[in-house]
C-alpha cells in the first residue's frame, strides 16, 4: 500500500471507493454512512503519518500530511479540512509545544470553529490542558489506539459549534481564506482582520492590484456573522448587477469591486442600493474618489494590502506554497529550488506582485527538469526587461537584472557562458551587465 512518503514529502492520502466504514464493514445503499471527512496531520514524523494513513484510509476517510507549520499553513490556505491533528513540538529536543500552541492559536484566529486535535506525549498533559483552554477541541497521547483516535476524530469533526459570536459555523465548503506570511506588514493585516471582521463596520481594501486584495476580502467575511453563507460579488461598475442587491437574502456580505470609477452621481444611486442590515466591503485602486456620503457606508475602515517590496521575508515561503499548489494541480511532484533560486526569490522584483510569483513559479515548475527549479527560469530573459520611464521602478528592475545575474553566476558556478546561455544573453553582454553592476 503506498503510503504518504513513498514518493513525495507530503502529499494527498485519499480513500478508495470501496474502503469499508468505521465499524469495518463496507458502506450499504440501504444504510448511508455519513460522509467522508476530510483530515490534516501536522507533524513531521514520517512514521506516524504513515500509520495513521492506513487506519483514516480503512475508516474511510482522507488524509493530508504536512510536515510542519509552514506545511500546514500552506495546505489550510489551500482548501478546508473537516479536523486537523496538530503535534505541538518540531524542533529537536523541544517539549514546551510553543511551536504548536502559536500554530493553534494562529489557525483559529483566522477560523474559529476550526476542529483542531493537538497531540502529545504522557508528559504532555499540562500541554494538552493549555490547548484546550486555548480552543482545541480535544486531545490525544502518544501512543493510542487507531480505533478510538478515529472515534475522537469523527466525534469531534461531526459536532462543530458555531462559533462564539457567530450565527452558525462557516461554510467549509468555501474557498479558505488565509493571509500567509510571517513579515509585519501581513501581521497587521491580520490584526486588523481580526479586530474588523467580526464587526458590521464597511470596509474598502486598498494596494497593488495582484497583492491579495480579494483574499483579505475573504478572509474580513470569514470572520464575519455571515461567514455561514457566501460572500456574493458584483463589479458596481455593470449597473444591471445592482439588482441583485436587494433581491438576495438580507444579512448577506458583499464584495463591491471598483466602486471608486463611479461618477458622483452614479456613487449616489448605489447608495441608495444598500440595505443597512447587509455588510459592505469594497475593493478600489483611488479610496479617496469614492463620495464621503457612499465611503461612510463601504469604507469606515480601510486594510491596504501590502505589496510584496513591503514583505520581502515571505517571498520564499509564499514560492514555496505556490509551487506545491501549481505541482498538484498538474499532477508532478513538489519541485526543489536551487540555492541560486532561492537567492532570487529573495531579492529580485516580481511584476503584478504575488500573482505575479504565482505565475513565475508556475511556468518554472513547467519548464523545468528533474524536478528542480532553476533561478533562469524564474523570470523572463534579461534581455526583455524594458528600462522603464520612472527612477523607482527604473531602481527595482537594476536590483532584479543585477539579482539574476548573480543567481545564474552561482548556479552555474561562475561560468560565464553557460550564465550567459541561461540568461539569453551573448557572452560580451552579460560581461557588459556585470561590468555595470560591478560583478
Amino acid at each position: 500500500m503506498k503510503t504518504p512518503f513513498s514518493s513525495e514529502p507530503a502529499e494527498s492520502y485519499r480513500s478508495r471507493s470501496d474502503a469499508p466504514s468505521g465499524n469495518g464493514r463496507s458502506g450499504d445503499a440501504s444504510s448511508p454512512e455519513p460522509p467522508p471527512l476530510a483530515i490534516l496531520l501536522i507533524d513531521d514524523n514520517p512514521r506516524i503519518a504513515e500509520s495513521l494513513a492506513i487506519a483514516i484510509d480503512l475508516a474511510g476517510h482522507r488524509l493530508d500530511v504536512a510536515l510542519g507549520p509552514e506545511d500546514g499553513f500552506s495546505r489550510l490556505a489551500a482548501q478546508a479540512y473537516d479536523a486537523i491533528l496538530l503535534d505541538l513540538n518540531y524542533a529537536a529536543g523541544r517539549t514546551d509545544g510553543v511551536e504548536g500552541l502559536a500554530m493553534l492559536d494562529r489557525v483559529l484566529a483566522d477560523d474559529p470553529g476550526a476542529c483542531i486535535i493537538v497531540i502529545t506525549a504522557h508528559s504532555g498533559i499540562r500541554l494538552a490542558v493549555t490547548a484546550m483552554q486555548a480552543g482545541a477541541r480535544d486531545f490525544v497521547m502518544k501512543p493510542w489506539r487507531n480505533a478510538e483516535l478515529i472515534a475522537k476524530i469523527e466525534l469531534a469533526a461531526r459536532r462543530r459549534p458555531a462559533p462564539h459570536g457567530h450565527a452558525a459555523a462557516p461554510d467549509t465548503t468555501a474557498e479558505p481564506a488565509r493571509l500567509l506570511g510571517d513579515s509585519p506588514a501581513i501581521a497587521q493585516v491580520r490584526d486588523l482582520i481580526r479586530r474588523i471582521g467580526p464587526t458590521m463596520a464597511g470596509v474598502v481594501v486598498t494596494g497593488p492590484s495582484g497583492a491579495g486584495r480579494s483574499l483579505i476580502a475573504a478572509a474580513l467575511h470569514a470572520t464575519s456573522n455571515a461567514a455561514a453563507r457566501p460572500m456574493s460579488r458584483i463589479d458596481v461598475r455593470d449597473p444591471l448587477a445592482w439588482d441583485r442587491l436587494g433581491s438576495a437574502e438580507r444579512g448577506t456580505s458583499w464584495l463591491l469591486r471598483h466602486p471608486d470609477r463611479l461618477d458622483e452621481i452614479a456613487q449616489a444611486r448605489l447608495l441608495d442600493r444598500l440595505r443597512p442590515e447587509d455588510r459592505y466591503i469594497a475593493i478600489a485602486d483611488e479610496p479617496r474618489a469614492i463620495t464621503p456620503a457612499l465611503a461612510r457606508r463601504i469604507a469606515a475602515v480601510e486594510i491596504m494590502a501590502p505589496a510584496l517590496a513591503e514583505r520581502q521575508e515571505d517571498v520564499p515561503l509564499l514560492a514555496r506554497h505556490f509551487s506545491r499548489i501549481a505541482a498538484e494541480r498538474h499532477g508532478l511532484a513538489p519541485p526543489r529550488f536551487t540555492p541560486a533560486a532561492e537567492a532570487l526569490l529573495a531579492t529580485a522584483h516580481w511584476p503584478d506582485e504575488a500573482r505575479g510569483l504565482a505565475a513565475a513559479i508556475e511556468r518554472a515548475l513547467l519548464l523545468g527538469e528533474n524536478g528542480v527549479i532553476e533561478a533562469a527560469l524564474l523570470a523572463p530573459p534579461v534581455s526583455a526587461i524594458v528600462a522603464p520611464a520612472s527612477t523607482r521602478a527604473s531602481f527595482d528592475l537594476d536590483e532584479s537584472e543585477r539579482a539574476m545575474i548573480e543567481a545564474a553566476l552561482i548556479e552555474h558556478h561562475h561560468n560565464v557562458t553557460q550564465a550567459a546561455q541561461a540568461l539569453g544573453l551573448s557572452r560580451g553582454a552579460l560581461y557588459r551587465r556585470m561590468a555595470r553592476h560591478g560583478l
